[in-house]
């Protein structure tokens, strides 16, 4: 194992993951690029997660155990709050970039070399990833895997910041209804700094994704409310809404979504977030809005003249 130029520190929020969380480990220990330090934050589990990574730590000085209090509810806000905690820990470390890790994702042993090569050949990149998985056998279905998808947006399983970038948002805000990924990386856009996922690579996420606490049709409705409170545009969401009706569970999928957007807006839901960032937010929805017609109109005119010449 060597080291690239740049180096980085990691950090892990884990509450209650020992199913999962040994597979991490052991793809962290496997990378041929590893972490000056790597902080796994035990939120208050009840099970062997502390255990596990303790054996772990005592073979491999780099990995070290951050033990928070017992709660019983699980929340974004505890995620935030474990994060910023093992934060405060790293500052006096001399590193250039650092990463969030999910405690139930595996990669390949070259993941953060080029993680960390995409930051040397990019120089105002704030924050990467890349997109992740459920299925290994089907590593081109993801939510990246089409034509109009946002690869500015880095998904919260597995991101990692440039330092200066990542100091420069405030770090991720605890709020307990989520959005603590996506508000970083869109306030790391809003402050000039480059975000992207990179779709050469892919992390495997072995929990299906927002269904933690949460059934599937409950996730869908619990990311229109998250949609709501971040400032959506309504048209934008009203169209997400129905592009995800083509997606199992087919139909309720999208209209779960719509309703949880619903409820936020009938309600009057506190938004967290600045008008500032939803004005940000609301001018990048609007102008991906336009690019999609464009390149629609354009598929259109295209086919209508194929079809036009053909005998």
């Amino acid at each position: 194992m060597d080291r690239l130029g740049l180096t980085y520190a990691l950090i892990t929020p884990a509450r209650n993951e020992e199913a999962l969380i040994e597979s991490t480990i052991l793809s962290m220990i496997s990378q041929t690029a590893r972490p000056l330090r790597w902080v796994i934050v035990s939120d208050g589990s009840t099970d062997r997660t502390d255990e596990i990574v303790k054996s772990y730590a005592r073979q491999q000085e780099w990995i070290v155990l951050l033990r928070m209090p017992e709660h019983r509810d699980r929340q974004f806000a505890a995620k935030a709050r474990c994060f910023n905690a093992a934060y405060e820990t790293l500052r006096s470390l001399d590193f250039d970039l650092i990463g969030n890790l999910d405690a139930d994702i595996t990669f390949d042993a070259d993941y953060y070399r080029f993680l960390i090569g995409c930051f040397e050949k990019h120089p105002r990149l704030g924050v990467a990833g890349t997109p992740f998985i459920e299925n290994p056998q089907r590593p081109r279905d993801h939510s990246y895997a089409h034509a109009d998808a946002n690869i500015e947006h880095v998904s919260g399983a597995c991101q990692m910041f440039r330092r200066a970038c990542f100091e420069q948002v405030g770090g991720y805000v605890p709020i307990k209804g989520g959005a603590i990924d996506w508000i970083a990386v869109t306030t790391a856009r809003m402050r000039g700094w480059q975000t992207r996922t990179f779709v050469d690579k892919y992390c495997v996420h072995h929990r299906k994704i927002g269904t933690a606490d949460h059934g599937s049709l409950a996730a869908r409705f619990h990311y229109g409310k998250k949609a709501y409170y971040v400032g959506g545009h309504p048209v934008w969401e009203c169209c997400r809404g129905v592009f995800q009706m083509r997606r199992p569970p087919f139909i309720l999928a999208g209209l779960f979504f719509l309703a949880g957007y619903a409820w936020g807006a009938l309600t009057r839901m506190e938004r967290p977030v600045s008008a500032e960032l939803i004005r940000f937010h609301r001018s990048e929805q609007m102008a991906r809005m336009a690019a999609i017609f464009t390149r629609t109109r354009k598929r259109v005119v295209a086919w209508m003249r194929f079809t036009a010449s053909t005998p």
